[in-house]
């Protein structure tokens, strides 16, 4: 499932792409969570996403299955530009083949590193 939703996604097919979400839903893509509620939300959220990905390996945590992407360009999306090639996480919810919950994995070397100052 996660993969076809990739695939919808990388081919630039936002419907078919939203199909894969669960109402509602939610998606936390480095920002505060997002409750999706309507189709309409669920195909916006997708478009926000600058690249396509290819799936590239799932891993079963419990409740959640993390998926690695490779990154790509994609057709009517944003331009993922210098990500093309690049990795990305995500942490999935699935339920009865719908996905309910969308949430960035941000690895430790994509932190920013404490800033430095007089300690008070």
């Amino acid at each position: 499932m996660i993969r076809d939703w990739a695939d919808d996604l990388r081919g630039g097919d936002l419907e078919a792409a939203a199909d894969h979400f669960q109402l509602p839903s939610l998606a936390q893509n480095g920002t505060a969570p997002i409750e999706l509620t309507t189709r309409d939300q669920v195909r916006a959220f997708n478009a926000s996403l600058p690249c396509g990905a290819e799936l590239t390996e799932a891993e079963d945590h419990g409740h959640f299955t993390i998926a690695t992407f490779e990154l790509t360009e994609r057709p009517g999306g944003g331009e993922c530009g210098t990500g093309v090639g690049e990795t990305a996480r995500t942490a999935f919810v699935i339920e009865d083949g719908l996905i309910t919950r969308w949430i960035r994995v941000v690895d430790e070397d994509e932190l920013a590193p404490p800033a430095e100052g007089p300690v008070v």
